[in-house]
C-alpha cells in the first residue's frame, strides 16, 4: 500500500504493522426503494458512548477511573483521574491502577490492547499526544508514541488484530484515518475519507476493513461505507437503504456477517439487521422498538459461523427507571430483558462462542467483578426487571417478524448494500 500524505507535525516512533493484502471487487450499488412512512415513536435520547472499552479480544478493559488524593491541587473534590486496566480472561477478574506523577484529564481515552497495555490520548493546547501505559513493578511504564497535529481526535473501536489503534480527525470537507499505534514510526496518516464522518465497526478480523458513517459535503443523508484501508482508503458504499434514508452500521460481526444497523427508511429511527453480502432485505423487528426506552446494541455472540439469525445479540435498554439489559436473536423474534448487576459499565460486555455474556460492573465490595448472563432461550419469558421492562413478542405484533422474510402490513423491507468483501459463502 502506498502512503498517503502525511500531515504535518506527527512525530514517529518505533512499531510494527503487519498485514495480508487481498482483492477485493467494488460493491454493485443497490436499488433504492421506497418506504412508507410511520407515525414518529418518541425514545429517549441515546447516552454517550461509553468510557470503558474492552480489548477486541475480550482479554483486558480499560476506563479512566477517580481516587482520592491526600491534599494539593485537586479539581473534584478530593480526587483525581487516573488510568485503571481490567484483566476479565483470568479465573477471577481484577483490576490494576495506572497512575502517573499527573492526573489524567476527564476528556481523555483509553484503549486496551490485546498485550495488555494500554493506549491514552489525551489532548496537549493545539495537538494530540498519544502514549501507552503499562504496569511496571510498583509504578508505570510510558511509551510516547507521538502526536497528531488537529482540531479534534477520536479513537476508534479497538483494532481485530489486537496490536494496532486507530483515530479519527473530522474536517470541513473530509476525515482523516490515522493509525495511532502499531506502525512503524509513530502516529500515521493512512486515509483521507470525503466527507464527515463518525462510527467506526470493523468488518473483519484483520483489521483492513473499515466501516464509517459518512455525510457528504454540503449535507445530505448519512450512509455507511466501507473503507480499505490496505488500498489507501478507497471508498465503497455499504448501506443504500432508501435515497434519502440516514442508514448507519452500529455492530459487524465477521464470523457470521450479521449487521446491526439504525435507520430512517420506515419514517423514523428503527434498529434493523441485514447480512454482510446478502441480497436478502434489512428488517426492522417490532420487538427491537421500544416506546419508552432507546435501544441500543453492543455486543454480538461470536463463533456462529453462516449463521446469523442464531447469534445472541446483547442490547443496553435506557429508559427513565435505568440502564438494563436486553437479549435478542433474529430468528428468536423476542426481546428478553433482564436486570444489570448494580454498577455495571453500562453498554459494555463480551459474548462467549457458548452464549454466556459477561457484564463488567463495580461497585461496593466488588471493585472489580464480571457477572455471567446465559443467553435464555427464546420460549423463555421472565418478570421485567423495572417497571417499564417488558418483554415483546414480534409475532404478537403484527408488524413484522424477524426470522423469515414475509409480506408486511405497514412497512416494506428494502435491500442492504451489497458488501465489498469477498470469501465468503452465503447459503441459499
Amino acid at each position: 500500500m502506498s502512503e498517503a500524505p502525511r500531515a504535518p507535525g506527527a512525530a514517529r516512533s518505533a512499531g510494527e504493522r503487519t498485514r495480508t493484502p487481498a482483492a477485493l471487487p467494488a460493491a454493485p450499488a443497490p436499488a433504492p426503494a421506497s418506504v412508507p412512512a410511520l407515525p414518529p415513536t418518541p425514545v429517549p435520547a441515546l447516552p454517550p458512548a461509553p468510557a470503558f472499552t474492552i480489548s477486541a479480544d475480550g482479554a483486558y478493559a480499560a476506563r479512566l477511573a477517580l481516587a482520592d488524593v491526600a491534599g494539593g491541587d485537586d479539581r473534584d473534590g478530593g480526587q483525581a483521574w487516573f488510568v485503571e486496566r481490567w484483566t476479565l480472561d483470568g479465573h477471577e477478574p481484577y483490576a490494576v491502577p495506572l497512575p502517573l506523577d499527573q492526573p489524567e484529564e476527564p476528556g481523555s481515552e483509553v484503549l486496551p490492547l490485546a498485550d495488555g497495555r494500554v493506549l491514552i490520548r489525551r489532548r496537549v493546547a493545539d495537538r494530540h499526544a498519544v502514549s501507552l501505559l503499562y504496569p511496571t513493578g510498583p509504578g508505570t511504564g510510558e511509551l510516547p508514541l507521538g502526536t497528531v497535529e488537529c482540531a479534534d481526535l477520536t479513537l476508534l473501536p479497538p483494532c481485530p488484530d489486537g496490536a494496532s489503534a486507530y483515530a479519527l480527525s473530522v474536517g470541513a470537507h473530509s476525515t482523516s484515518v490515522w493509525l495511532v499505534a502499531g506502525g512503524a514510526f509513530g502516529p500515521e496518516h493512512v486515509a483521507e475519507v470525503p466527507g464527515r464522518c463518525s462510527g467506526g465497526v470493523w468488518l473483519d478480523r484483520t483489521g483492513r476493513m473499515l466501516a464509517l458513517d459518512r455525510e457528504m459535503p454540503g449535507g445530505g443523508p448519512v450512509k455507511a461505507v466501507a473503507v480499505d484501508l490496505e488500498r489507501g482508503g478507497e471508498v465503497t458504499p455499504l448501506l443504500q437503504i432508501a435515497p434519502g434514508s440516514d442508514d448507519r452500521l452500529l455492530l459487524a460481526d465477521p464470523d457470521s456477517g450479521l449487521l446491526l444497523i439504525r435507520s430512517d427508511a420506515p419514517g423514523h429511527d428503527r434498529l434493523g439487521w441485514g447480512v454482510l453480502g446478502s441480497s436478502l432485505p434489512v428488517r426492522f423487528p417490532e420487538c427491537l422498538r421500544l416506546s419508552d426506552a432507546a435501544v441500543t446494541p453492543f455486543a454480538v455472540q461470536p463463533g456462529q459461523m453462516l449463521m446469523p439469525e442464531n447469534c445472541a445479540v446483547a442490547l443496553r435498554i435506557d429508559g427513565a427507571a435505568g440502564s438494563w439489559v436486553g437479549v435478542w436473536r433474529p430468528a428468536g423474534r423476542r426481546l428478553h430483558q433482564l436486570a444489570a448487576p448494580d454498577g455495571w459499565q453500562a453498554g459494555s460486555g463480551v459474548w462467549s462462542r457458548d452464549g454466556v455474556l459477561g457484564l463488567p460492573y463495580s461497585g461496593g465490595d466488588v471493585p472489580c467483578g464480571v457477572a455471567l448472563l446465559e443467553a435464555p432461550a427464546d420460549g423463555e419469558r421472565h418478570a421485567p426487571p423495572v417497571a417499564t421492562a417488558v418483554t415483546v413478542t414480534c409475532a404478537e405484533s403484527g408488524m413484522q417478524p424477524s426470522a423469515t422474510a414475509s409480506p408486511l402490513s405497514t412497512c416494506k423491507p428494502v435491500p442492504l448494500g451489497q458488501a465489498p468483501l469477498v470469501g465468503r459463502e452465503i447459503p441459499g
